[in-house]
């Protein structure tokens, strides 16, 4: 017996996810978490940018599991729709984003000299250095949110990228400079 064929002959998860019981939104992440994964890492590889929008796809599911009918069709065939849209959608994004140069630094030590201040502590200077070392998209949202006060619906906007998208990102870079500084981890 197929994985799908055993998928549809067991109870609809999603009603019960509609009427707002934990328990249930538990068991579908556990029942689909491999569907929904193996559709990201097929459509858009491995990595952040999957990790994003399979986060976006569960909450989709959240969202949408009132407008479940079995008499339409499966749960599997409404899960997979629902994932494939959602990719679909970041597949666009992407094709829309527009490529960034990146900018010719001759060091990223004179770089960060000229940016800071006389009388900066070495601790600031690398963290400086590490931010520099993160990639364009990812520094220039930690640079918003920390150096210009935007926040993360501000940054969303700008960027066009998924609220959840955006403090993913950002969360993910704050925990890199920390590591790389042996400043711990970051709180939940």
């Amino acid at each position: 017996m197929s994985e799908t064929t055993v998928m549809e002959s067991i109870a609809p998860v999603l009603p019960s996810v509609a009427a707002g019981d934990r328990s249930a939104m538990e068991t579908c992440l556990q029942r689909y978490e491999g569907l929904v994964w193996a559709l990201a890492r097929r459509m858009l590889g491995t990595g952040a940018e999957a990790e994003d929008a399979v986060q976006e796809i569960f909450i989709d599911l959240w969202r949408s599991a009132g407008r479940f009918n079995p008499a339409v069709g499966t749960e599997v065939t409404f899960v997979s729709t629902i994932a494939r849209r959602r990719l679909m959608d970041v597949l666009r994004h992407r094709a829309r984003r527009p490529v960034l140069a990146p900018l010719e630094i001759e060091s990223m030590e004179e770089t960060a000299m000229e940016v800071v201040p006389e009388g900066m502590d070495d601790q600031a200077l690398r963290a400086l250095g590490v931010l520099r070392s993160l990639p364009s998209d990812q520094r220039r949202m930690i640079e918003w949110c920390l150096a210009d006060g935007l926040s993360h619906s501000d940054i969303s906007v700008r960027t066009g990228t998924p609220l959840g998208t955006v403090k993913s990102v950002i969360r993910r870079g704050i925990l890199r400079i920390r590591e790389t500084l042996g400043t711990g981890r970051a709180k939940p």
